[in-house]
């Protein structure tokens, strides 16, 4: 993880001595490159969940061919779904059924700011019909599961029914809203839901919004 913007960078491989992935770039590499060297792996793609500054600034430095869909190299079975919102490029992979790289879409406990409606769909109907199981490895900070999110993160809550929305009156930028859901979120500043008055529903970063 990067500790000026908090972004992760992951490498998987197949078996030791077989192939590896790295996914995204954005995080010191040499705790990953040390990782393919103990355990004599073969790197041959890096997957980019998107092109966002954060993820993207070592990609050169590894020389390999950097792929957004999916792949099978060695004995890695890569699966790239779309989940736009956070940005049009967006994608998550989900390798060998058992992990998905979710990049800035779904994090524990929280989501990514962008296009309110993309995010949404994105996260419920991609991310949630997806097996409780199976781990999330985020483009920022912890790790989390599928089950845990469906169970505990505040906007999955509130939009499968579980939770209420809030009614608590705010402003964001000086424009009068209503605050539906907050959350943490990896940075420690919070994330939003707001619901302006003319009906526009947004995803703000917790700092914006004046309780």
């Amino acid at each position: 993880m990067d500790h000026r913007f908090l972004s992760n960078a992951y490498v998987v491989g197949d078996e030791p001595g077989g192939t590896a992935v790295f996914v995204d770039s954005g995080a010191p590499l040499e705790p990953l490159l040390r990782f393919v060297s103990e355990h004599g792996l073969t790197p041959t793609h890096v997957l980019r969940t998107h092109a966002h500054a954060d993820h993207v600034e070592h990609e050169d430095e590894l020389g390999l061919p950097v792929v957004t869909g999916s792949l099978s190299t060695g004995g890695l079975e890569v699966e790239a779904i779309p989940t736009p919102g956070h940005s049009g490029d967006m994608v998550c992979f989900v390798v060998g059924g058992e992990l998905v790289f979710s990049g800035d879409t779904l994090f524990k406990d929280s989501i990514g700011g962008g296009d309110f409606g993309l995010v949404r769909r994105s996260v419920m109907d991609v991310y949630m019909a997806m097996p409780h199981e199976r781990r999330v490895l985020p483009g920022h900070t912890d790790e989390t599961t599928i089950g845990r999110e469906w169970e505990e993160n505040p906007f999955v809550r509130v939009w499968r029914g579980a939770a209420p929305e809030g009614t608590e009156r705010v402003t964001v930028g000086g424009r009068a809203a209503t605050l539906v859901v907050w959350s943490p979120d990896y940075d420690g500043k919070g994330k939003a839901w707001v619901r302006y008055d003319d009906g526009e529903d947004a995803i703000v970063g917790g700092s914006r919004v004046v309780r």
